[in-house]
């Protein structure tokens, strides 16, 4: 395969970085993707440091099988604890990672903010060095969500539970008015309008996709590695879970903000690997 015409890979600890996905589907319309949700180890947040390194260098393992031209790590907990090893390990490979958009909350003059995300990610150095840099005239909040991750991965099933948690989350907070709220975490989209529910002052969301895929682009632009047409477009969807059905609930939430979208009509490439 011709290296422009391979597909960009996706990796998240589950069905979280459907979320990113949308947007890099959207924003580079002709390249094909190769997703890969480790349901069968999510979530990611609770782990250590050393395990999310190991699973997530196995989840670019079986990417690679795909000839993957790019390696987008839609998981802040993975970006946090293993981006710098990936990018060392595979020098020859471009890889972005998702962070929590606390800089585009501030550039944008927000002076109220609410960082949700895993304990990890939120305990990471990284993260602490950008909290410290951008507190003082600022309110910084953070809150990190355990457990939210993992029952937004049952799906629709444990909605009632989504409530519960987040209703006793949201009330450990100082109850300042934010104007931002920066979604942490790539399973927490898909829950934004019950957050919502939860913060009078209806924020603004942010969660750093559109500028992890200019980034992406501009990257796979000096590489010459673009794709400028594509008349037959494919997106697998890979999943570690021994649940025959999970890449259908990927299937189901990445489709369910496209189905009225001509260009994505047809076809995708549905493929599920059993758990190792």
């Amino acid at each position: 395969m011709n290296k422009v015409d391979s597909p960009i890979g996706v990796f998240d600890s589950g069905v979280g970085g459907i979320s990113t996905l949308k947007v890099l589907a959207t924003m580079l319309p002709h390249e094909d993707f190769v997703f890969f949700g480790d349901s069968g180890n999510a979530p990611y947040g609770e782990k250590r440091r050393e395990e999310v390194q190991r699973l997530t260098d196995n989840a670019v393992q079986k990417l690679l099988k795909h000839h993957i031209k790019g390696m987008v790590i839609a998981c802040n907990t993975a970006t946090s604890a293993a981006k710098p090893m990936l990018i060392e390990r595979y020098p020859d490979l471009t890889i972005v990672g998702i962070e929590p958009a606390l800089k585009e909350a501030v550039d944008n003059g927000a002076r109220n903010i609410l960082v949700m995300a895993t304990p990890l990610t939120l305990a990471m150095p990284k993260f602490q060095k950008q909290l410290h840099l951008f507190s003082g005239e600022r309110h910084i909040e953070t809150l990190p969500c355990s457990g939210l991750a993992g029952l937004i991965e049952c799906g629709a099933q444990r909605l009632d539970d989504v409530r519960d948690l987040l209703r006793r989350l949201l009330s450990t907070t100082s109850g300042t008015r934010f104007d931002a709220v920066v979604l942490g975490c790539t399973h927490y989209p898909f829950v934004k309008k019950l957050i919502a529910d939860y913060i009078p002052s209806q924020p603004r969301f942010y969660t750093g996709y559109e500028g992890l895929t200019r980034h992406l682009t501009h990257l796979l632009g000096d590489a010459k590695l673009l794709r400028t047409s594509n008349p037959d477009r494919h997106i697998e969807f890979l999943s570690s879970s021994v649940n025959p059905h999970e890449t259908d609930l990927y299937r189901e939430l990445f489709t369910s903000s496209f189905e009225s979208s001509t260009q994505f009509g047809r076809p995708y490439t549905y493929l599920s690997i059993s758990h190792e």
